[in-house]
């Protein structure tokens, strides 16, 4: 009886070998070869599943976003009692930036997608689509926090939580350029969440 082939784990399997290539050696110059041998499975065997690198690319994207919206989730479940919005963002501003090896490597795929999509307006879209979601979640949480008076009701708005995206994205990115360790990027999170909340912790 012909041995029945997991599609989705072989996907998986896929996407983590261009995650550790995005670790050791960056992604711009990995081509489907490079991930076949990586993976120790043919390139005709890579390309039934992925047609091109930028599929391949798109694919792991997506899972890194659920990967990490899966940790962002376990940081807020660990909080203790009813999470604060204030408590809430930095959970999710925290699971942006690149802390440990897993999220550094998911990151680095990251930014070869970005650099990609600039110039492909079809990469581009998950991008657009992904970033007022979150906007939205952030300013959410903003409101909730001037209902409950945890925050001055000026500073509610999506103009703030494009900040705390933006200040989360370029906190990343000198942590893989080395610029800022983890602890200092963090640091500088809370730094801001003090500023925008008008209170120390």
């Amino acid at each position: 009886m012909p041995k029945k082939v997991d599609h989705e784990a072989r996907r998986q399997e896929i996407s983590a070998a261009l995650w550790r290539l995005a670790n050791t050696r960056g992604v711009d110059g990995v081509s489907l070869r490079d991930v076949a041998a990586e993976a120790g499975i043919s390139l005709g065997r890579i390309q039934h599943y992925f047609r091109t690198k930028d599929e391949l690319l798109l694919f792991a994207l997506r899972r890194i976003n659920h990967e990490a919206t899966a940790r962002i989730t376990q940081r807020i479940q660990a909080l203790k009692e009813e999470p604060t919005p204030r408590a809430v963002l930095r959970a999710c501003c925290a699971g942006m930036l690149p802390l440990d090896a897993e999220s550094r490597a998911g990151l680095l795929v990251a930014a070869a997608y970005y650099s990609r999509a600039v110039h492909d307006p079809a990469l581009g879209a998950e991008a657009r689509d992904g970033i007022p979601k979150l906007r939205d979640f952030f300013a959410d949480q903003l409101r909730l926090a001037a209902e409950r008076g945890e925050l001055p009701p000026e500073r509610a708005t999506e103009g703030e939580a494009m900040l705390l995206i933006a200040l989360s994205d370029g906190l990343a990115s000198y942590v893989l350029l080395g610029i800022h360790g983890p602890e200092q990027a963090l640091a500088l999170l809370d730094r801001q969440l003090d500023n925008l909340f008008g209170t120390e912790r």
